[in-house]
């Protein structure tokens, strides 16, 4: 109240010792903290031409109808000053300032407010709540519903019809009333999702044309069909997977892995993962447009530029100031001392840096406990699945889908999702309490810091079995008679016949569906019934006995990092569609459908389940656009290595133009299969070992003078594959490198108009200048209007 805020005090109808107190700023408070903001508002007009498009009557269709929602008058702006308030577009006081302005004032004016306990000066509406004498503190919603069929200021109804509507899917969102309502922060989330969703379309439109033509040509493909033929896979004899308890096994057992394999490893692919590495650059350099556009509609270019204030906590443990070296006004430094402890800033974060590590490397540990267990469990599937089918006529049609490799791979990748949604809880307590101890300045450097320590775990968490299945499993297995085994117990896995590819899929597939089906229930499921419980308990259902604020408290309150944790799971989303899109074209497809269903979700969620959030001003998505950049670049590698290791593109490619060419006069995939078995004369295995009779490896047969060592060919396909992926890396990376060099950042239109807007308020500043001198020049000439100059030479002034 001493800051000039105006307070009431309101009781509870359904709590009687429950009081409310509810916060309202007069006008001058507002245009005094507008200034301290430096809240930029409107000057004049935009008077510059529109872009009209010449598709404009298709374009309609995709957006919300003018007729519902208006679209926003254009104006250039200033920061607001309150001594110049005639200059600024004030035409009704009470809407000069947007409701998420208002709240975001209110906010910094509590989280600075001072208070006194037992003598001791503490500040902010944060220790309050902490100390449980508040129980919560929100902004408030507008009515839900809209109460007059005249009545158009209500934006949240708005919003409930025309965003959160699931019938609204392929529509754009509105994001210029997304901002008024809930401030820049979430509306620049909102706009990032939105175009991610748009560009995903196309890449959506390609892996599915690639799966189609791998469905539809997985039985005529020539290494499927040798497999499937009686005569040629049936004769093949296959090693044992296991020692001791494991039989032969013919090549044609498999298949339906291998018309499954056809699907997803074919030329097709390759062109796709070209294609992906070519539009995760668009789709960046495009989103950088889109934004810079959004930055000088929202007016938030010089955001960074400004100084930006520091947040609570940092203010409140503040022991001395500095010199700010721009501004040459003391600014409050990090605190080097502490009431318990004394820490330097390097052993803060040496102390982070320390936590994350160790973190990582026990997700390390969880993923090799996973190889373990896959090896264990790979051993019991091949003897009880052999046995129980054997026994059990009826399961016999089951031995082309459920085969011990299928099996472990279902199982390991359901118990690698529950550890790593597990570990995901644990981990998010421990950042944010290591970003508390380093004690960033500014709010900024707070989400920036966190972003960095939760996104490393994710992606080692997240990606470390794909990794594996990938780059290791099946790489390092020995020959017949010797094996390679862990620990000197567990024999090493090996890949399926085709390769590791399949499983790969197969993780992917289930890693982000159970993520996307797990995120879904916790983003709708858990906020209703959390919500029906709280009316239940306190015994009302009906809404229109309550007041506003009251109705806003059985709301689920959103915490200080939920939009927070909304960018996390898109950006992982994001690795996953990139980085091992080569192994799943379906990948995009599947993002796309998840994301036109977060979309109207979250909009459901937050204009019907959940508190309004506390506007912030943000001029792009932080740390994310870095990481978004990094990803990019791993994802070139990352595909172009799939293609090379895990598939068996490489060596189709080698047979098709080396090989075959040398058997006959037309190139031909005939005799591929044969070509990647060895053979193995049974009389050299050890006594630990089973008999076994051909392999999947490219080593000299029993008898050459090199047995059983790699050959020739061998060492051919491997010069192919790093050739390949040097090659594909680099045209890769010049063809990113030339489309980011050709789309320029900020369109020229948006540079005209900050060039337009930058000179009328140097304008503005001028005539102000000039105001100010009136009186004094009025008093110069009254004083030298009496004298008379003579002599005057004509080019003299």
């Amino acid at each position: 109240m001493k800051m000039g805020v105006e307070l009431e005090a309101a009781r509870s109808v359904v709590n009687d010792k429950l009081i409310f107190v509810k916060v309202h700023l007069p006008w001058d408070v507002l245009c005094t903290y507008a200034e301290i903001l430096h809240i930029k508002m409107p000057i004049e007009t935009n008077d510059l031409p529109s872009e009209q498009s010449p598709l404009r009557w298709f374009i309609r269709c995709f957006y919300p109808s003018e007729d519902i929602i208006h679209k926003e008058q254009e104006y250039f702006t200033a920061p607001f000053q309150k001594d110049r308030l005639d200059h600024f577009l004030v035409q009704n006081k009470d809407h000069f300032f947007t409701p998420s302005m208002r709240s975001r004032m209110a906010n910094y004016i509590l989280s600075r407010a001072v208070y006194e306990p037992k003598g001791k000066t503490k500040f902010g509406i944060s220790k309050l709540l902490d100390g449980g004498v508040y129980k919560a503190a929100y902004p408030l919603h507008d009515v839900k519903k809209k109460k007059y069929k005249s009545e158009s200021s209500n934006e949240r109804y708005l919003l409930y019809t025309e965003w959160a509507n699931p019938l609204s899917f392929y529509k754009m969102q509105p994001l210029d009333l997304i901002r008024k309502y809930y401030g820049e922060k979430i509306g620049i989330y909102f706009a990032w999702l939105g175009f991610y969703t748009f560009m995903l379309t196309l890449a959506a439109a390609v892996g599915l044309a690639c799966f189609i033509y791998g469905y539809y040509t997985r039985e005529t493909s020539t290494w499927s069909k040798e497999v499937c033929d009686p005569q040629i896979g049936g004769e093949i004899f296959m090693c044992p997977r296991c020692d001791k308890q494991c039989t032969y096994w013919r090549l044609n057992t498999t298949c339906e892995t291998s018309q499954k394999l056809s699907i997803f490893d074919n030329y097709a692919t390759l062109v796709f993962a070209v294609f992906m590495s070519i539009w995760v650059t668009l789709f960046l350099e495009f989103w950088k447009r889109y934004q810079a556009r959004l930055e000088y509609e929202w007016d938030t270019v010089e955001f960074y530029t400004q100084e930006e204030q520091p947040r609570p906590e940092y203010e409140a443990k503040c022991v001395h100031e500095r010199m700010n070296p721009v501004t040459q006004v003391g600014k409050g430094s990090r605190p080097h001392t502490s009431v318990t402890l004394q820490f330097l800033p390097n052993t803060q974060l040496s102390c982070g840096i320390g936590t994350v590590l160790f973190w990582i490397a026990l997700i390390i540990v969880s993923v090799v406990a996973v190889i373990v267990y896959r090896l264990a469990v790979f051993f019991a599937f091949s003897v009880s699945l052999h046995r129980d089918i054997k026994h059990i006529k009826e399961l016999e049609p089951l031995t082309g889908y459920v085969t011990p490799q299928m099996a472990t791979t279902v199982t390991a990748s359901l118990i690698s999702f529950v550890i790593i949604m597990i570990l995901n809880v644990v981990y998010e307590r421990v950042a944010i309490w290591i970003t508390d101890f380093e004690l960033p300045r500014t709010r900024t450097d707070y989400e920036n810091s966190l972003t960095l320590k939760m996104f490393l775990f994710q992606f080692v968490n997240y990606y470390s079995s794909c990794i594996y299945v990938a780059f290791f499993k099946g790489k390092v297995v020995g020959y017949p008679g010797q094996p390679v085994y862990w620990l000197g117990k567990y024999r090493n896995e090996e890949c399926d016949p085709g390769g590791c590819l399949i499983e790969l899929t197969t993780q992917l597939a289930i890693i982000m569906g159970g993520k996307a089906i797990w995120n879904n229930i916790q983003e709708v499921l858990l906020p209703w019934v959390k919500n029906l419980m709280f009316r239940r308990c306190s015994q009302q259902t009906s809404e229109q006995v309550l007041p506003r604020w009251e109705q806003d408290y059985q709301l689920q309150p959103v915490g200080k990092l939920g939009l927070f944790y909304e960018y996390l799971e898109m950006v992982i989303q994001f690795g996953f569609v990139t980085l091992f899109v080569a192994s799943f074209p379906l990948a995009p497809l599947l993002a796309l459908v998840n994301n036109l269903f977060e979309i109207r979700v979250d909009a459901w969620k937050m204009t019907t389940q959940c508190r309004r959030m506390v506007p912030e001003k943000a001029q792009d998505i932080g740390a994310w656009q870095a990481i978004l950049q990094g990803v990019a670049i791993l994802a070139v590698v990352t595909n172009a290595a799939i293609i090379a290791f895990t598939s068996d593109m490489i060596p189709r490619l080698v047979y098709y133009w080396s090989t075959s060419m040398a058997l006959s006069t037309n190139h031909t995939m005939e005799g591929y299969i044969n070509n990647t078995l060895s053979v193995f004369k049974i009389s050299d295995f050890t006594n630990f070992s089973m008999p076994e009779d051909e392999y999947r490896d490219f080593r000299y047969p029993p008898g050459h003078h090199e047995q059983y060592k790699f050959n020739i060919y061998y060492w051919h396909i491997i010069a192919a594959k790093l050739a390949f992926i040097i090659v594909v890396e680099h045209i890769v990376y010049v063809t990113k490198f030339v489309l980011s060099y050709a789309i320029p950042d900020v369109p020229e239109r948006v540079k005209e108009q900050i060039k337009r807007e930058r000179h009328l308020t140097q304008a503005l500043n001028l005539k102000l200048k000039l105001g100010n001198f009136k009186p004094v020049a009025d008093k110069l000439r009254e004083h030298f209007a009496p004298l008379k100059y003579t002599n005057v030479p004509q080019t003299g002034r």
